[in-house]
């Protein structure tokens, strides 16, 4: 493996960031930047063995320190919506910005991404490794926790990211990536003919303010079922209450199989180009979204538009904080208790 550092411009708080090309010998290459921890590149070969940047990103830090749709960011502490931007911790309530109609989105607006990691490579296994502290009361949640975000390329075209967080005080870690995927190419419009497969046969409706109740909806008969591999466009448009509200698919799965071990969460798939991704994860749910809102400028200068790229952002269930069932996975960490999750994207082609 190899990994080459460069210069990524300056963030809008005038830092110097530096952006790492981590390289397998078979020719994939995966880009992150010490901006945000963010994945901003990663080049997979088609059929043919012609390699494209299939992730949708920016060139250089400023433009991640504006990232209004999240693209390549790591989400932390809480990823997702926590409903009316509270819950309750044991008896203390934590209260938190709301910065999305009256909810919090993604621990904002202070995100994560818009800070600068420490950074450290280590090239015998193909990583680099990214480092925050988040002080006690850091977006509201109670504790100084130290996190890390680990991204590694492995010699079969596997690139995993590990998470890990420790605080000294009982706290929530639920961390992700907001990576958007198109496997065409980064500049080659639509996903909407992709097929997708979800290991998943329940849903969590959200409603209109995209806020799960703890209802599981099984998939079986609905739009929301990908069981089997349908077309992303094929039922999008279906007059399906859940994909009004969303403009879209933007929900959250439950992975079939058992949290806390590793299992395959999505493959998807890119007739065009043969490429194929695998996502498989040790955390209990995965949100999938076709990037509904998605609108900006990107690498040599491709508008991004509704649709150009999708997430499938492995993490706890949305709002699991807020349910009163007790059957669900739940982000809590005692003080000193480690938290660890890793999620794979396997790319291969066919």
């Amino acid at each position: 493996m190899d990994i080459v550092r460069s210069s990524f411009g300056k963030n809008a708080k005038g830092e110097e960031t530096t952006l790492f090309r981590i390289s397998s010998e078979s020719g994939m290459r995966v880009c992150v930047t010490d901006q945000g921890a963010t994945l901003v590149a990663v080049w997979a070969p088609d059929r043919d063995g012609i390699f494209e940047d299939v992730l949708l990103g920016y060139e250089q830090a400023l433009s991640y320190d504006r990232n209004r749709g999240h693209l390549g960011a790591v989400v932390g502490r809480n990823a997702n919506r926590i409903g009316g931007a509270r819950f309750l911790l044991g008896d203390q309530e934590i209260v938190l910005a709301q910065n999305d109609r009256g909810n919090n989105l993604h621990s904002g607006p202070d995100f994560w991404e818009n800070r600068l990691w420490g950074a450290e490579e280590f090239p015998e296994e193909g990583s680099v490794r990214f480092t925050l502290h988040s002080p006690d009361g850091d977006q509201g949640f109670p504790g100084n926790a130290d996190v890390s975000v680990t991204y590694t390329l492995t010699p079969d075209n596997v690139l995993r990211i590990t998470y890990r967080g420790v605080s000294d005080k009982k706290t929530v870690f639920n961390m992700t990536n907001h990576s958007y995927f198109n496997l065409a190419g980064q500049d080659a419009g639509s996903i909407l003919d992709h097929e997708l497969q979800l290991f998943a046969s329940g849903f969590t409706p959200a409603g209109p303010l995209s806020i799960p109740t703890g209802e599981v909806m099984p998939v079986e008969g609905t739009p929301m079922d990908f069981r089997t591999p349908h077309r992303i466009g094929e039922r999008i448009g279906a007059d399906f209450e859940e994909l009004k509200y969303a403009g879209g698919y933007d929900h959250n799965w439950i992975i079939d199989g058992e949290a806390g071990t590793m299992r395959p969460a999505a493959v998807l798939y890119d007739p065009k180009s043969g490429r194929k991704m695998t996502v498989s994860t040790d955390l209990p749910a995965v949100q999938f979204y076709t990037g509904n809102m998605v609108h900006a400028t990107g690498k040599g200068g491709q508008e991004y538009t509704a649709r150009a790229g999708l997430c499938l952002e492995t993490q706890y269930v949305p709002n699991v904080l807020n349910f009163e069932r007790s059957d669900m996975a739940r982000p809590v960490f005692e003080a000193g208790s480690v938290y660890t999750a890793v999620t794979e994207f396997r790319f291969s082609a066919e």
